[in-house]
């Protein structure tokens, strides 16, 4: 979608948007006409009036992400008429917000399908003096796009987007000033030791890759290492799934690709902060040569681990992942994956679980979020489930030996491969809820979201800004 902006609406033949609350539908010039069409300037609703050029949504201008809804149900409108050129009049401090509302809402996964729904709207303009206000169009618009950029990965089926496609598509941002990427093979991987990771791999026909991505500006401020869990499909291995909890496992790689938009987003954006991206790429399948319950597998960290359930497979992969990526020094490690099925349950699907010991450091994530928009919700550890995951045959269980808590222990294990010099360091992040959801939501369309992706740019860039 374009974007364009102008000072004043004087010469536009388009269809005006407005966006309109309570006090501002008694004070319209076009109320008699909205009154006549049962047009009441609530949140998510809105009207088209074709005969006058304009359409009508209500907003409570509390805060951006009511400006991103409102735009969202603006093109939900629109995007049915035969309307070319929108335009809009917005507060400066609203800008980005709508831009991201537009662009976020205008994603759709068409290459699987025959035949399209053509949409009319090509241009959007927005109506705004203020001097910051094309600075502010770009960044969002930047931010947006790389979140479409992984909702279209995550979309992506099985049979179409292998560990080898996604390395592809890694060494493809090279193609971006100043990234680079490494991708190391099944050998390397042995050499290192990586014994949890190529366990899960062992029944797919695939094979997996370890990925490294670097984004290294002039002068960074600080480092961030990026940790991916990508598992291009997941059957569940011999810990089978129900075949309705397969369906949607194409997302399982969501992590990873969170990852890979970050950095890309961050290059776009031309931030100050150098990033690493450590991306785990495989399937977890079935077969003759697949890894059991009751195996006991050596991590690359040289801490053994019982595997107790294959479908615990996400937590091992990130346990090789996350000693490989502290062999670089970096200010902070963040790792995204879509672990566990226990904190949607805990959270809902909408709502990511904020892992960590520094208190401060996930205050700062959630935080950005809020403002990017994305919903989280902090899970604290404690001593006592931690204990869960004793094994009497291997220095930790792949899983919990209860049935509660099950988000908080993935966390734990993962904790268990974190150094105690990085412990202040790391944050986990559970996208298993936003990262697929099967409903429109918002400005999110049915299928994935980019669960990940704009609050850790927001929390970047509030990073840099805080640095500088």
């Amino acid at each position: 979608m374009r974007f364009e902006l102008i000072s004043n609406l004087e010469n536009f033949k388009g269809v005006e948007l407005i966006f309109i609350d309570e006090d501002g539908f008694d004070k319209s010039t076009d109320k008699d006409e909205l009154v006549k069409v049962g047009f009441k300037a609530k949140e998510e609703s809105g009207v088209y009036l074709s005969h006058l050029n304009k359409l009508y949504v209500g907003v409570k201008f509390d805060d951006s992400e009511d400006l991103r809804i409102a735009a969202a149900k603006a093109y939900e409108i629109i995007k049915i008429a035969p309307c070319e050129e929108l335009a809009v009049e917005i507060l400066p401090e609203f800008i980005e917000a709508v831009v991201e509302g537009f662009e976020l809402s205008s994603y759709s996964l068409t290459k699987y399908k025959s035949k399209n729904e053509p949409v009319s709207l090509k241009t959007i303009y927005i109506v705004s003096s203020d001097e910051k206000a094309l600075k502010k169009i770009e960044k969002a618009k930047t931010i947006a796009c790389v979140t479409n950029y992984a909702k279209d990965i995550v979309n992506s089926i099985p049979n179409d987007y292998t560990p080898a496609k996604m390395a592809e598509d890694a060494k493809g941002l090279t193609k971006i000033s100043n990234i680079t990427c490494k991708v190391y093979d099944k050998e390397f991987m042995e050499k290192e030791g990586m014994g949890a990771l190529l366990a899960v791999s062992k029944a797919s026909i695939h094979e997996p890759y370890l990925i490294h991505l670097n984004y290294k500006p002039k002068n960074p401020i600080k480092k961030v290492v990026y940790i991916g869990k990508g598992l291009t499909y997941d059957s569940g291995g011999l810990s089978l799934k129900p075949s309705d909890y397969m369906v949607t496992m194409k997302a399982d790689k969501s992590g990873a690709v969170a990852a890979m938009a970050i950095i890309k987003g961050a290059a776009k954006l031309n931030l100050a902060v150098e990033i690493d991206v450590i991306l785990g790429a495989t399937e977890n399948m079935i077969g003759g040569d697949a890894y059991k319950p009751d195996d006991v597998l050596k991590s690359m960290s040289g801490t053994t681990i019982e595997v107790r359930n294959t479908d615990a497979e996400g937590r091992l992969v990130l346990a090789d992942c996350l000693t490989f990526a502290q062999k670089i020094e970096a200010d902070y490690y963040i790792d995204l994956a879509t672990l566990t099925g226990a904190c949607v349950v805990g959270v809902g699907e909408y709502t990511t679980g904020v892992m960590g010991h520094n208190d401060e450091l996930k205050n700062s994530i959630e935080s950005a979020a809020k403002k990017s928009g994305e919903l989280t919700n902090s899970l604290h550890f404690n001593r006592h489930l931690k204990k869960l995951l004793k094994s009497l045959i291997a220095d930790i269980s792949n899983i919990s030996s209860s049935r509660y808590g099950g988000a908080i222990t993935a966390g734990l294990f993962l904790d268990k491969f974190i150094e105690d010099k990085n412990k202040q360091k790391w944050i986990h992040l559970d996208i298993a809820g936003p990262a697929f959801v099967e409903k429109t939501w918002g400005y999110n369309g049915a299928g994935a979201s980019g669960a990940g992706v704009r609050m850790n740019l927001y929390w970047l860039q509030e990073l840099e800004n805080k640095e500088a």
